[in-house]
């Protein structure tokens, strides 16, 4: 569609072909609706249950679980394919499962009909449903209507639109019919247009449609989205990487048991057979399905928190975050205009309380509540000359939120409903020119006018002050001093709104006669204020050594002043759209490390601006609720939409949803991803180290001349029974104290860190010499009996005290800093019920007689088990000893 704000109302009228005042035909509008599609917003199909099923094999190591089910069951071990087979698709099974409900879950957010739209067809005016509304369609707007799709003013009476949602911009905008000058001129200044998606406030108007569906603005917005790619995690990077170095590790392993085997003259199958043994031990084939149920569990976690999570790595990426980057308006602040200050009499008051609640005082300077017959006169001015609404039993306006504000600041100090006692009479409606709005009311035997507006304005108008009482001449000296003060509040980002009187006769109709030698009473500062929860999640955020920033539409001012409001730590000065886009790619990153506060910014400046954080080596989560956050909540590493005043094209682009719009869901968000990633490394280091302490047993074994010390069906069963459960309880750990004072990891820190290569060492070489120990002493002792070759003593033994020991290594592995002997050792209930049932599924191996074919097994005497248990004490000492040597030198 093309940019009609330039041209003239005729002009847009004849190009569009349309009839000002009988509006499309229905044979027009069926043609065009053909033409141009219905006025919706294309989004992205997603993604099948059977497309999302084949997404959960891409993983590297899920791809060598399947070749070793390939290879076991090729060689006719089809006990021991089928069980790794089994294991893969639960975990995709999982996965499917749990995105499905989180997808299930967030169009439920979604309105479930249309809203209607007003047009005028064949000459009638008719309610239509939004997605029918046409180019060329002569549409009604009216306070309270949600605009249907972008469209050029034909009139525009005290019209003002609320365009937060797409512009940031936190006050309505006045609107006209004027044709612009200016090509090219920004959102925010075009003063003759609405767009598809924000709200009246204030007025009626009446404008022909320009442009429907994806051709609006906001389908602008929505074509962005389309670009983006989707990207992998940090969890999903880290995961891939240690799945590609397992693989590496696998088949370096079975070349170099198949040459040793090679070059002891042991025959072919026999050789063959122990390095799928040794693939089988390699590969922990409860680490996938662990992650994902630890994920999971995650994800239900944070629906209780009011958040849903559509992606499950997205739980562990907010874990991660360096920087969030916040919208301002709705997300940071309330988006409820508040009155804080008051300026009557010579006399500064405080008005505590904030949004729409009733609760709140007015107080002067020394802290005493207030009265003052000045005060009285312009909170009934603010009352009597207001549009406006306020309901406090639901804490909600209808109107202008500015207007609202003035109500909710006169119910705190008393008064509300005025006009059966002062009716209005008549009314000289706001306009943008005089930038005053005058009412008419009967006070007793005179009538009473109140005008308020641009305090320099109701200034310049007024000829008298409201003083002790009493109207005395408005002197150059007050006239200072007024001034004074209102640079005061808008220093402060207040918006000011002054207020004065005048008494007459009749009323007049005339603004030049009637608003003159006006009798100057005070002044309203209002701001959208701080979420005070939002306040102390950025405090907590800082200790945690999470940056803020604030990326918003709105004023430089405003913005900065609600950055110190909130405590944003700012090491440069702020920024605006104009200034980002002067800036080349380089010069932006280096902006950015020091700059906390972005103004005036469009949709493409976030996205430049959350690709340059990133570039810095940053994981970013971005924050948003409106249209113009859809981009960057896209371009983010983590995006967190707002579920209730959130659009629906922000809550399709973001990664996260919050139920409850508070800022301060974000913070506990961050300290679950935490505690995930933190239980998620301790599952990969106890994992790992049972299957490298396997991968040694068997090697060592072999390479001293020993029988081999399992069966490939014994390690099955330790990785994915007496290991996996274990595993599973430890994604279950409870925070450890101290999680939100630590720092955030370095994103780019593999997660096989320092620490835990030393704790995997201890550990997996303490359980190869505790399990090889035992292997030893049942082969002297007891050798003599064997089961298909193998000594079955030995072996069970051996198989006792690999279980046994992992089980104990489980209790000392629920922290990677703490001693064992430092932490209530049954604190772990569900570590309690699964060594219970491990220990319950080891002795039902050992000890019946039915198991012990399939297992390979021989039941063991009281001395046998006693040395077998002796042995398992030796990883859990090992894991300790990792713990002090692998800690970080003071």
């Amino acid at each position: 569609m093309n940019d009609f704000c330039t041209r003239s109302i005729a002009e847009t009228i004849e190009e569009l072909h349309s009839d000002a005042l009988q509006g499309l035909s229905a044979e027009m509008a069926q043609a065009r609706l053909k033409q141009y599609g219905e006025n919706k917003l294309l989004s992205k199909q997603g993604a099948s249950v059977f497309q999302m099923f084949i997404s959960q094999f891409k993983s590297f190591l899920v791809v060598i679980l399947i070749a070793a089910a390939v290879i076991s069951i090729a060689v006719r071990e089809y006990l021991d394919g089928s069980i790794i087979l089994a294991i893969v698709v639960l975990n995709a099974i999982l996965g499917v499962t749990q995105e499905n409900k989180a997808n299930n879950a967030l169009n439920a957010l979604k309105e479930l009909s249309s809203p209607l739209a007003k047009v005028w067809r064949d000459g009638s005016l008719q309610k239509i449903p939004s997605n029918l509304v046409v180019p060329g369609d002569i549409a009604l707007l009216e306070a309270g209507d949600y605009i249907p799709a972008d469209i050029r003013l034909l009139e525009a009476v005290n019209l003002k639109i609320d365009e937060a949602a797409l512009t940031g911009e936190s006050l309505p905008v006045d609107k006209n019919t004027a044709p612009l000058s200016a090509e090219n001129a920004p959102l925010g200044d075009r003063f003759n247009s609405a767009f598809m998606g924000t709200i009246v406030t204030y007025g009626r108007g009446k404008g022909i449609v320009t442009g429907t569906g994806m051709y609006t603005q906001m389908g602008k917005i929505a074509a962005m989205l389309e670009t983006d790619e989707e990207e992998s995690t940090p969890l999903q990077k880290k995961l891939d990487h240690l799945g590609g170095l397992l693989g590496k590790i696998c088949i370096a392993v079975c070349l170099l048991i198949f040459a040793l085997g090679f070059w002891r003259h042991i025959p072919l199958l026999e050789i063959f057979m122990t390095s799928v043994s040794l693939a089988v031990a390699a590969i922990p084939e409860g680490l996938t399905v662990v992650v994902t149920v630890v994920l999971a569990l995650g994800m239900q976690q944070m629906v209780k928190a009011n958040a849903i999570v559509k992606h499950l790595s997205a739980v562990e990426t907010l874990g991660s975050t360096t920087v969030i980057c916040s919208d301002k308006t709705g997300t940071l602040t309330q988006n409820k205009m508040t009155v804080v200050r008051l300026f009557a009499d010579a006399q500064m008051y405080q008005v505590s309380g904030t949004g729409y609640q009733r609760q709140g005082e007015i107080t002067d300077e020394q802290g005493r509540k207030a009265a003052n017959p000045a005060l009285d006169h312009l909170l009934t001015g603010s009352v009597l000359c207001n549009d406006a609404s306020y309901d406090p039993d639901q804490q909600s306006i209808i109107g202008d939120p500015t207007e609202g504000a003035l109500l909710v600041a006169a119910a705190k100090y008393g008064i509300t409903d005025l006009h059966s006692r002062s009716p209005r009479l008549r009314e000289i409606p706001f306009d943008s020119d005089r930038k005053l709005m005058s009412t008419f009311h009967a006070d007793e035997d005179q009538t009473i006018m109140y005008t308020k507006g641009s305090p320099d304005e109701i200034l310049r108008r007024s000829s008298y002050l409201f003083r002790d009482r009493e109207i005395v001449p408005l002197t150059d000296r007050d006239r200072e001093a007024i001034a004074q003060v209102n640079e005061t509040f808008a220093a402060s980002a207040l918006r000011v709104l002054g207020l004065a009187f005048k008494t007459s006769g009749q009323p007049e109709t005339a603004p030049e006669t009637a608003e003159t030698a006006l009798v100057f009473v005070g002044l309203a500062g209002m701001i959208d204020p701080p979420r005070e929860e939002a306040k102390s999640a950025i405090a907590v955020c800082k200790q945690a050594g999470i940056g803020v920033k604030m990326i918003t539409g709105d004023h430089r001012v405003t913005a900065t002043a609600i950055a110190n409001a909130l405590g944003i730590e700012q090491l440069g000065p702020s920024m605006e759209g104009r200034e980002i886009g002067e800036l080349s790619d380089g010069q932006l990153r280096e902006r950015v490390k020091t700059s906390s506060v972005f103004a005036r910014v469009s949709p493409e400046h976030k996205v430049r601006l959350i690709e340059a954080i990133k570039a810095n080596g940053n994981i970013v989560a971005m924050t948003g609720d409106g249209v113009n956050d859809a981009p960057s909540l896209k371009r983010a590493d983590i995006g967190v939409a707002m579920g209730i005043t959130g659009t629906d094209v922000s809550k399709e682009a973001a990664d996260i949803v919050l139920t409850d719009d508070n800022f301060a869901s974000i913070v506990a968000a961050v300290e679950q991803g935490r505690m995930i990633y933190s239980n998620i490394r301790k599952v990969v280091s106890y994992l790992l180290s049972c299957n490298i302490g396997e991968i040694l047993v068997i090697f060592v074994a072999m390479l001293i001349g020993l029988p081999i010390p399992l069966f490939a069906i014994q390690l099955l069963a330790i990785n994915l029974i007496t290991d996996a459960f274990p595993a599973f309880a430890l994604g279950m750990e409870a925070k450890e104290n101290g999680l939100m004072r630590e720092k955030p990891r370095n994103p780019s820190e593999h997660i096989i860190n320092q620490r835990m290569r030393i704790a995997i060492l201890f550990q997996s070489a303490a359980l190869a010499v505790g399990a090889l120990g035992s292997f030893s002493y049942g082969l002297v002792q007891y050798g003599e009996l064997l089961i298909d070759g193998h000594p079955a003593v030995a072996t069970t033994m051996c198989f006792v005290t690999l279980i046994l020991g992992e089980l104990l290594r489980a209790y000392a592995s629920r922290s990677e800093k703490t001693s064992i002997f430092r932490m209530p050792f049954f604190s772990n209930a569900f570590l309690n019920k699964s060594a219970l049932a491990s220990i319950v599924f080891l002795c039902a191996a050992v000890y019946l007689q039915v198991l012990n074919p399939i297992f390979k097994t021989i039941p063991l005497s009281p001395d046998q088990l006693t040395v077998a248990v002796a042995f398992a004490l030796l990883p859990m000492l090992g894991g300790e000893l990792g713990k002090r040597v692998g800690a970080p030198q003071p």
